[in-house]
Formats: structure tokens, C-alpha cells, sequence
């Protein structure tokens, strides 16, 4: 089987980018839809705050589904990837980006070679096969990608949400990510710290645009001041 995380966090954050994105996946007829890598994931609380139209069509798709050795689920949110890859022996977690790049009927847009950062994700930085895909959908895009000293592996930025504290699911479900490897990563910061860190990383981009692939990492940048992009809204447009 193969499926399509929706991502709760995501479709919170950008309702109706998110429901284009789930358009174009029922279009192909390929994949099943599902809310969540695990199931009932503060269902009601995610529910409660879309809005209703939006709602239903969000109501019918399953929480989650029972993932099965051989099964290969894409996802555009890293929290999700990281728990299927720890959770779910025997899964595959692959990117909607590497999914896009399978469509050879796919539109990309035209943005004529502008000079664009992009911003690497620390919670995907041993996935080399999305940041590649990211990489190659840009290009395609006819965008002329400029690279940070800290990228691929040696990412070390999440945004803002590296200076809160992580969701108690993530540390249970995906330890290896985010207790392991995560060691002074989580840094509980006032709102105020958190806009100055982001700020300050922000000034390298020299009043350049920033594509990321991450919703946290957009929160970030954006709360910095940098002019930035999620990558999904390039490609289906939507909300900033």
C-alpha cells in the first residue's frame, strides 16, 4: 500500500494550501489519504479549528492506517517521517517532494531564474533523498538556488521550534531523533528570545528570498523578518 500524510500541523497552519495539496494527491489516484501517522492524534483539536467546509473533507479521511512492512507512505511533515522510520519497521517514509519529481505530467512554475536561498531542515538533515528532490524541484522551477555554508547534513536550524520544548509525542515515538541525536537541541525561550534568535539567523539572506520545506522552519524565518517561502506554496499555492 501507499499513502499520503496529510499532516495535521500542516493543514492547521495552511487549510486550504493543504487541501490543494490533497486535491492533486486524489487526482493521480494512487495514494490513500490519511490525517496523521498515528492514530487519533488530538483528533478533535485539529478538527475543531478548520474551518467547516474544510472540516468535512478533513472528517473523511482516516486518522492514520495500520502501516505494514512493504507499505510506503510520503509525507511533507518530518515529525511524521521520523516516526514511521522508528516506529514502523519495515515502512518506507518518503517525501511528498520525491513524489512530485515521480509525476512527469506535473506543472512547475516559472520564476525566470531568480536567485533564491534555500533552507535545509535539521529534522530531515540524514535525508539526502528529499533534500536532492527539493534541490531538483527548484531547478525545475527554473530558479537559481543559492546554498547556506550550513546545509544537507550539517543543518543545524529548525526555526523557532528548536527553542521550545518538543512535543512529548515526538520524544516517545522517535527517540532516536529527537532524544538521541537531539541533546541540547530543545532550549525553552520566550517568545521575545525566540524573534530575536530568529532575527539575528536571519540577516545572512541580505534581503534575499528563502524557500524551506518545513513547516517549522517557515514559522521561523518568517518570524525573523526574511522573506520566505514554503515550498508548497510555490508549487500549489496558498497562504504565507
Amino acid at each position: 500500500m501507499k499513502y499520503y500524510i496529510a499532516s495535521c500541523v500542516f493543514t492547521q497552519r495552511y487549510p486550504e494550501l493543504s487541501f490543494r495539496i490533497q486535491e492533486y494527491i486524489q487526482k493521480r489516484n494512487e495514494l490513500t489519504i490519511v490525517r496523521c501517522c498515528v492514530p487519533h492524534y488530538k483528533e478533535k483539536e485539529f478538527e475543531e479549528k478548520l474551518p467547516g467546509s474544510l472540516r468535512e473533507v478533513w472528517m473523511s479521511h482516516p486518522s492514520s492506517a495500520d502501516f505494514q512492512p512493504g507499505d510506503t507512505v510520503y509525507s511533507l511533515c518530518h515529525n511524521c517521517s521520523a516516526i514511521i522510520d522508528e516506529w514502523k519497521t519495515g515502512v518506507t517514509a518518503k517525501s511528498l517532494w520525491e513524489y512530485i519529481l515521480e509525476d512527469e505530467q506535473f506543472v512547475y512554475p516559472d520564476l525566470h531564474g531568480e536567485k533564491i536561498y534555500v533552507q535545509d531542515c535539521w529534522r530531515a538533515k540524514d535525508r539526502r533523498s528529499e533534500q536532492e528532490a527539493v534541490r531538483e524541484i527548484l531547478r525545475r522551477m527554473n530558479i537559481t538556488v543559492l546554498e547556506l555554508d550550513e546545509n544537507f547534513e550539517n543543518v543545524s536550524f529548525c526555526g523557532n521550534s528548536l527553542y521550545r520544548p518538543a512535543p512529548p509525542r515526538n520524544l516517545k515515538l522517535a527517540p532516536e531523533r529527537f532524544v538521541k541525536n537531539a541533546e541540547g537541541k530543545f532550549r525553552d525561550c520566550t517568545p521575545d528570545e525566540q524573534k530575536q534568535i530568529m532575527t539575528e539567523y536571519c540577516r545572512q539572506f541580505e534581503n534575499r528570498k528563502v524557500i524551506s520545506y518545513c513547516h517549522y522552519c517557515h514559522e521561523g524565518l518568517l518570524l525573523g523578518g526574511a522573506e520566505a517561502f514554503h515550498l508548497a506554496e510555490l508549487l500549489f499555492g496558498g497562504e504565507r
